[in-house]
């Protein structure tokens, strides 16, 4: 139910690079995020906050859990509001990060174990020699 080429949300949070919504009011006077129990249409995508959004945090206190925001327009009441969100971008270098540190460690265990292989055949191999020269 949205129109402008934007998505949809539901009280769960959007999906692809928009997760967690952790604001909890959004406009003055709001008790809660329209966004939180209402559809929602994003009217601008995630992108990062604006120093001065991040210096006074009380002006869109959204920018503080991840540093990006999104402007939403709730379908039902109508109202237009910020929320946190987390960058496509920042997410992927992460994972790449974590790809890379885990073939890491991948690659050092390999070499662990082939060090410990080689070093286990040499003692088969002195005790076979010491077996041979005693009989």
């Amino acid at each position: 139910p949205g129109s402008g080429g934007g998505r949809t949300g539901d009280p769960g949070g959007g999906g692809g690079s928009t997760n967690h919504g952790l604001s909890l009011k959004a406009t003055p006077g709001a008790a809660t995020a329209c966004w939180r129990v209402e559809d929602f249409v994003v009217a601008q995508e995630c992108g990062p906050c604006s120093g001065f959004q991040m210096v006074r945090a009380k002006t869109v206190p959204e920018c503080s859990p991840s540093g990006f925001v999104e402007r939403i327009t709730c379908s039902g009441s109508g109202r237009a509001e910020f929320k946190s969100c987390r960058s496509a971008r920042v997410e992927a270098r992460a994972f790449w990060r974590f790809v890379g540190a885990m073939l890491g460690v991948a690659a050092v265990a390999a070499a662990l174990v082939v060090a410990r292989q080689r070093l286990l055949d040499r003692r088969a191999l002195e005790k076979v020699r010491k077996q041979m020269e005693s009989s």
